[in-house]
């Protein structure tokens, strides 16, 4: 059996949580083990379900709280445990710390595998200058070299070591997020929207999924007289700011935040039309989830890679067009879009690598060979 150390969890239910966990929970755990190290003191998403398999889940404290007492911790973790794994897998959205691998190296993990899950920066001068640093010496660090899409792999590495980067696609289970009508009227009564057009986004409420101009879509919308409902489904750090600009537009009764939900699939069969206007990505597992669920999907053009546009329901807006122009497309959709039948998804998610069920298998060999 393999043992993994995985690095990249944190308590918000991201992008990457999912991928992680959708992954090991098919996998064959007596061929492969992992273990999970982060850099945070509160539990981590899915932490209950990791440990009920009998993962440990190593905390420490996070840099910017207490830089010292941060790296005496890092240090003594990897001299105490490191020998005991066969793998460690960092999954990063920049390049900005590479300590962790530098001491997976010192201490003898034979792999060290870093792994792009975006396609652009995410935080501010400082990190973008450690990055470019950082990309041209990765390769004295890492055994392989993963991303989610080329794109991702094109903007995290050098040119040089592009040929020997391995895709590794964000499938999800089929199974778990297609759609369940009952779910839907569930949800739909519970919030009083069973006659409106639910207009929904699921992912983390900051810069990067742009949900201050989706509320400027959605205010279009209600001024074209549309009876519709909003549900912006996560937690982040924009959350208050985002309250307050849905107050100032007058929206507070057709706005709601529902905070972090579990049951992703139940919230996208509620759903009318995902609404998407993200900044930036790697490669979605929101917009795959999305597309899994058969709802109609309108995503930001030249953001997603176009590798992710699997559905015939799945339409783009430029970021350069207006809140107007976005709310015309949302009209537009809602006469002439339906959702997906479940046997047109099921095949055109095998044939584009995108069922978890064939692709965990595949990851399992790379990190097992």
């Amino acid at each position: 059996m393999k043992n993994v150390l995985v690095f990249g969890m944190t308590p918000l239910q991201g992008g990457v949580e999912s991928f992680i966990i959708n992954y090991y929970q098919h996998m064959d755990h007596a061929k492969v083990h992992f273990d999970f190290l982060c850099n945070c003191m509160k539990p981590i998403a899915y932490e209950e379900e990791l440990r009920a398999q009998k993962c440990w889940i190593y905390h420490i404290t996070p840099k910017r709280e207490n830089p010292v007492r941060y790296q005496k911790e890092l240090h003594q973790f990897f001299r105490e445990h490191g020998k005991e794994y066969d793998v460690f897998w960092q999954n990063v959205n920049e390049l900005a710390n590479i300590e962790y691998l530098q001491l997976a190296k010192k201490y003898g993990i034979p792999r060290r595998i870093i792994h792009s899950h975006n396609s652009t920066s995410t935080g501010g001068m400082r990190q973008k200058v450690l990055h470019r640093i950082n990309r041209n010496r990765i390769d004295k660090y890492a055994t392989d070299f993963w991303a989610c899409s080329e794109t991702a792999a094109q903007w995290f590495y050098k040119p040089a070591l592009l040929p020997e980067v391995v895709i590794i696609n964000n499938a999800i289970d089929l199974e778990n997020e297609s759609f369940d009508p009952e779910k839907r009227r569930i949800l739909r009564e519970k919030n009083n929207c069973l006659d409106q057009y639910v207009i929904g986004h699921v992912g983390r409420l900051n810069f990067q999924k742009n949900q201050g101009f989706l509320l400027d879509i959605f205010a279009e919308v209600i001024k074209r007289g549309m009876d519709a409902r909003l549900f912006l489904v996560g937690s982040g750090e924009d959350l208050d700011s985002l309250k307050e600009k849905t107050q100032r537009l007058g929206l507070e009764n057709r706005v709601t935040f529902t905070g972090p939900q579990r049951d992703i699939q139940g919230w996208l069969s509620c759903f009318d039309l995902f609404l998407f206007p993200s900044r930036f990505e790697g490669l979605s597992i929101a917009a795959l989830e999305a597309q899994a669920n058969g709802v109609p999907v309108l995503a930001s053009d030249g953001v997603l890679p176009r590798e992710i546009c699997l559905n015939d329901n799945f339409h783009f807006c430029s970021l350069e067009k207006s809140a107007k122009k976005w709310a015309d497309i949302v009209l537009e959709m809602k006469e002439k879009e339906s959702r997906i039948s479940a046997d047109q998804i099921q095949e055109k998610f095998r044939d584009a690598g995108f069922d978890i069920r064939t692709e965990s298998k595949r990851l399992q060999n790379l990190l097992t060979g």
